[in-house]
């Protein structure tokens, strides 16, 4: 019995390695191209949409960001994420901050902002920063 309880120590105590890894998955089923392209972004996916809209008419300019966030967390969060318009050259025309507060779990959060561009087209919407924090 004595040699139990010290071998039994002995592996419990181990060598200080707390590292773990994943057990490979005894699952067959392959996920959508969809499913791979929203866990490679992690929260980013929960923008699901952001794009320029052009509201110009009778020669007026008018265009906005508008945008759709859908919580995909188990617990209400904040979000807010930095963007820029770049023309075909590259050369930034505009940017900004954006924020959505108190997005419930399963939730989606549309908004709109105004912008100083004359117009879209051949201008590329870039998201150079994104973050989601647990509200409170």
């Amino acid at each position: 019995m004595v040699v139990i309880v010290v071998v039994v120590s002995v592996i419990a105590l181990g060598d200080g390695d707390e590292t773990t890894t994943v057990a490979p998955s005894a699952s067959t089923s392959a996920k959508s191209p969809q499913e791979q392209k929203r866990e490679a972004q992690g929260e980013r996916a929960d923008l699901t949409s952001f794009q320029l809209d052009d509201r110009s008419q009778a020669g007026i300019t008018d265009v906005w960001v508008a945008w759709a966030i859908k919580n995909s967390s188990s617990e209400k969060s904040d979000y807010s994420w930095d963007w820029e318009a770049v023309d075909a050259s590259g050369t930034r025309l505009e940017n900004g901050t954006q924020l959505e507060t108190d997005v419930q779990p399963g939730q989606t959060a549309r908004g709109d902002s105004p912008t100083s561009l004359k117009g879209v087209k051949g201008i590329k919407l870039n998201i150079t920063s994104f973050n989601r924090t647990a509200s409170f």
